[in-house]
């Protein structure tokens, strides 16, 4: 679970900015309360190998067999997690249209601005054929013509289901409604949805990188710190180790309690909850951890409430079967939340939030650890396992580690916390 706006008491800190420098003591904006060094911290991706051009080939030649089988033209990729999966783009999205067509058969055409084109084909690691468009031409004119060159003149053609509706009008108004409109969200799923080894491995050391950073960071927390000072210490030392700080999300006391914050401000001090909930990239894919602990020593009712999630953790692992609808997942741990007096079923205090989201190159992917989500858990799947419990007006605990099905059960990237004392 993850947040990326700034509150003054839950802050989500990303990597605009080098947090390393920050913490060693190169901007006027580093806190005092800081250490000025990060000591004893080595990268740990130097191993890492990003995902090859034989595996971005083989995804490819998957979707186009589903196209074919499906009786689809094409799929209209623009700048996202999606185009970065199949060809290795890795572009923002602006006013500006830059997209892929991937043909049912034949080559990948990317059609971008040209004073882009340089940009785009440092990254692009699929295919040569790069259409630049300039400012007073028409993108989907060209996007078009790569369909008509593909041999795609009259199938439907379908858009991944976050392209914006200016270029799906677009492709439309330039081919004068040549084209049926479809949506492409089956056929990125069925081929994003399970993990292969290499993507594996990266999620590993990505997780690995955050573990450890949250480890660096609950020994160096101290009294009178804000959440902003534990984010900016958090993604210093995700860099340090060699991740991509993606978010660092800090509630404290009160602000705990609400799963995404609050925006009154608060500061450490004995007997405060501290949840933390962090993630960074490696090569492109996702860590997300959740920890909770207390400054101190914790109370009777925050040891029980901290139990109870870690055995709400257990329990989700202990229900993932394969074949099993992932929604049952949550309801096991719903089930055993209201036993214990929680709830009824998303109310609060309890579990407001779904159990489980899916995890790769994006943080939240589908399916969802949500009542009602009936897909199948099958080997290679990932999901984060983070069923927490909130009180308003006092605290929340949230703990979470990511995991992914194997034909002998889940295994987890991370091992769960230990306990409200030791809780790394």
């Amino acid at each position: 679970m993850r947040r990326r706006d700034f509150l003054t008491g839950a802050v989500a800190a990303t990597a605009a900015v080098s947090t390393a420098a920050l913490l060693r003591g190169q901007s006027a904006q580093a806190s005092p309360a800081a250490p000025n060094a990060l000591a004893g911290l080595t990268s740990m991706t130097t191993g890492a190998k990003p995902i090859s051009v034989e595996e971005r080939r083989a995804r490819i030649a998957k979707l186009q067999r589903l196209m074919v089988e499906q009786k689809i033209g094409a799929l209209i990729l623009e700048s996202g997690s999606s185009l970065d999966y199949f060809t290795g783009i890795q572009w923002h999205r602006s006013e500006r249209t830059t997209a892929a067509v991937i043909p049912a058969r034949g080559g990948v055409v990317v059609v971008t601005p040209a004073f882009e084109e340089p940009s785009i084909r440092e990254t692009l690691a699929v295919g040569d054929d790069v259409r630049p468009w300039n400012e007073h031409e028409n993108p989907f004119a060209l996007i078009v013509a790569a369909l008509r060159d593909r041999g795609v003149t009259s199938e439907p053609i379908a858009f991944e289901s976050t392209t914006r509706l200016f270029i799906v009008d677009g492709v439309r108004e330039a081919s004068a409604g040549a084209y049926r409109v479809v949506s492409g969200d089956a056929l990125v799923k069925a081929v994003r949805l399970i993990k292969t080894p290499a993507e594996l491995a990266l999620m590993q050391t990505a997780n690995d990188v955050t573990l450890a950073a949250l480890r660096y960071v609950h020994g160096h927390v101290r009294s009178g710190m804000r959440p902003d000072e534990i984010a900016t210490m958090m993604n210093a030392a995700t860099e340090a180790l060699g991740g991509a700080p993606e978010f660092a999300l800090v509630l404290i006391n009160e602000a705990s309690a609400y799963p995404h914050g609050s925006h009154q401000p608060q500061t450490l001090h004995e007997g405060s909850v501290i949840l933390m909930d962090v993630g960074c990239t490696v090569h492109g894919y996702q860590s997300d951890i959740s920890r909770t602990w207390v400054m101190g020593e914790p109370t009777a009712k925050q040891r029980k409430v901290w139990n109870t999630v870690k055995r709400g953790q257990e329990i989700a692992l202990a229900t993932a079967k394969l074949g099993t609808p992932v929604g049952t997942i949550d309801d096991a741990v719903r089930g055993y939340y209201e036993r214990e007096g929680w709830g009824p079923g998303y109310k609060l205090p309890g579990l407001p939030h779904r159990t489980g989201h899916g995890i790769g190159l994006d943080g939240h992917e589908s399916p969802y650890l949500v009542h009602g989500d009936a897909t199948p858990l099958a080997v290679g799947m990932c999901f984060s396992d983070e069923p927490g419990l909130y009180i308003p007006g006092e605290f929340g605990i949230r703990l979470e580690d990511c995991w992914h099905m194997t034909e002998t059960g889940p295994r987890l990237f991370t091992g769960l916390a230990k306990s409200i004392d030791d809780p790394i």
